[in-house]
């Protein structure tokens, strides 16, 4: 007899599915209207903000590669272990991130998540030999946060003239 997959675990399933295939509305479906989401590029994006990153990371990616498992959930909360394969940049060098996130749920939606993956390690293959002499110094990580929120920012504003 097959076990019963507790609905939050389906739930991140058909999440990282959507993400594979590159497919935001299937991901932003997952979530609840007012969910939060935080990780170390993208940090404190709450209600809309969310939606708008995944619809923007997807629709830029041209060569990502997503895998995912260790996907467990319960009726409050939820982790899953994934890995990102992409180019980054106008030098399209090849990131390989591996990422561990953490979810809470409400009424059978993610109401946050929140991803854990090493900025350094990220900054030396996106960024080159910049990234790795001065990944790890604040002020180099606080670039990188601004210039994703920068981009995020013109993202939103595009979707919005365009609505």
């Amino acid at each position: 007899m097959e076990a019963q997959v507790h609905p939050n675990e389906a739930l991140l399933q058909a999440f990282y599915q959507g993400f594979r295939w590159r497919d935001a509305e299937a991901m932003v479906a997952c979530y609840a209207s007012d969910a939060t989401f935080s990780d170390p590029v993208f940090q404190g994006l709450k209600g809309a903000e969310v939606p708008a990153m995944w619809r923007m990371l997807t629709s830029r990616a041209r060569d990502l590669s997503v895998t995912y498992r260790i996907v467990r959930a319960d009726d409050a909360r939820g982790q899953a272990d994934w890995e990102a394969t992409y180019s980054y940049g106008p030098a399209r060098r090849t990131v390989h991130n591996v990422i561990h996130s953490t979810f809470r749920f409400k009424d059978g939606k993610i109401v946050a998540q929140r991803d854990k993956f090493n900025l350094w390690r990220w900054s030396r293959m996106a960024l080159g030999p910049r990234g790795a002499l001065l990944g790890w110094f604040p002020p180099v990580r606080g670039a990188i946060r601004r210039e994703a929120r920068k981009g995020l920012d013109a993202y939103m504003t595009g979707q919005s003239a365009a609505a």
